[in-house]
C-alpha cells in the first residue's frame, strides 16, 4: 500500500525488494506518531487526516544526495552554447532563468550560478535568476539558509570557497553562499508529478538524477512538460544513468553525454 501510495503521490517507483529500506526509513515516522505497526501507518496515510503525513511519507522515501559540480561536461557545454546567448540578452535587458529540478539541498543550483559569474561577472547585475525545486520541503529549507557543512563544500575549489561563501561566524566549521547567490538562487517546493505554476520559459532545465526513480509512463509524460518549459535552442540535462528515448518525439535533439537541445515545438506537448 505505502508503495502504491508513494507512486501515486510523487511517481517514486519502489519495487518489492525495497520493502526493508522503505521500512527503515519510515520506522521514524511510526514512532513520531506512535503507531505500533506498518499496517497502521498505511491505514493513517491513506485516511482523509493522513495529507500531512504523506508529504513527510514523501520526504522519507526520497535519496537527496547531491554535492557540488557533479557532472563537469554539463557546466562546460552550457558555458560553451549559453554565456554568448546570455551577454546578447544582458545588452537587450532581457531575462534570464534557469531550473534546477530535484534540486536536493540547493548545491546543483548553486553550482549553476557559480560556473556562469565566473564565466561572465556581470550576471550578477542582469536579470538573472536559478530556481530550484524539490519535493521534500526539508531540503529545500536547508537550501534556502546556503548553509553548507566542510564535508558538503568539498566539491568546491579554494577559489570558489574564497569568492563564494563566507564564514558561518559561530564556532561551527559551515561556511555560506554569498548574498550574491542568494539572490541568484531561489526555492520553491514543487511535486513535478503535480501541476506546474511556472508561466515562463527557461534557457536551461537541470533534472538530473530524478527521473530514474520514475517508471517508464511517469517519464514520458514529463519529457513533454520538459519541452514546453525550455526555451527555443535552450539545454536539458539528465544524470549520468538516464536517457529519452527517441528525443526527437518531444523536440529534443542529443547534444552530448544526457544533454539535449530543444529543437523544435511539438504538437499536443503538455503546457
Amino acid at each position: 500500500m505505502i508503495a502504491s501510495l508513494a507512486h501515486r503521490e510523487s511517481g517514486i517507483k519502489l519495487a518489492r525488494e525495497k520493502k526493508l529500506m522503505v521500512q527503515s526509513r519510515l520506522r521514524h515516522r511510526l514512532r513520531a506518531l506512535k503507531l505500533g505497526t506498518f499496517s497502521d501507518y498505511a491505514d493513517h496515510v491513506l485516511s482523509q487526516d493522513g495529507a500531512e503525513e504523506r508529504r513527510f511519507m514523501i520526504s522519507a522515501l526520497t535519496t537527496n544526495v547531491s554535492h557540488f559540480f557533479r557532472e563537469a561536461q554539463h557546466f562546460e557545454l552550457m558555458s560553451e552554447r549559453l554565456i554568448p546567448v546570455f551577454r546578447k540578452r544582458m545588452d537587450r535587458n532581457e531575462r534570464i532563468r534557469i531550473w534546477s529540478a530535484g534540486c536536493s539541498n540547493g548545491q546543483e543550483p548553486y553550482s549553476i550560478a557559480m560556473h556562469l559569474l565566473r564565466q561572465e561577472p556581470a550576471l550578477a547585475s542582469a536579470d538573472f535568476r536559478i530556481l530550484g525545486t524539490d519535493i521534500d520541503p526539508h531540503v529545500i529549507r536547508q537550501a534556502k539558509t546556503g548553509r553548507y557543512t566542510s564535508s558538503q563544500l568539498a566539491g568546491l575549489a579554494q577559489a570558489d570557497l574564497e569568492q563564494f561563501t563566507v564564514a558561518s561566524g559561530d564556532s561551527q566549521p559551515h561556511r555560506h553562499m554569498t548574498e550574491v547567490l542568494k539572490k541568484i538562487v531561489l526555492f520553491k517546493e514543487l511535486n513535478l508529478i503535480s501541476d506546474w505554476p511556472m508561466r515562463f520559459t527557461f534557457d536551461a532545465i537541470f533534472c538530473r538524477n530524478v527521473v530514474i526513480y520514475f517508471d517508464q509512463v511517469t517519464q514520458t509524460q514529463l519529457w513533454p512538460k520538459f519541452s514546453s518549459a525550455l526555451a527555443p535552442s535552450g539545454l536539458f540535462f539528465l544524470g549520468h544513468s538516464e536517457r529519452i528515448l527517441s528525443p526527437d518525439s518531444y523536440g529534443f535533439r542529443s547534444v552530448g553525454p544526457t544533454a539535449y537541445s530543444k529543437c523544435c515545438e511539438v504538437s499536443g506537448a503538455a503546457r
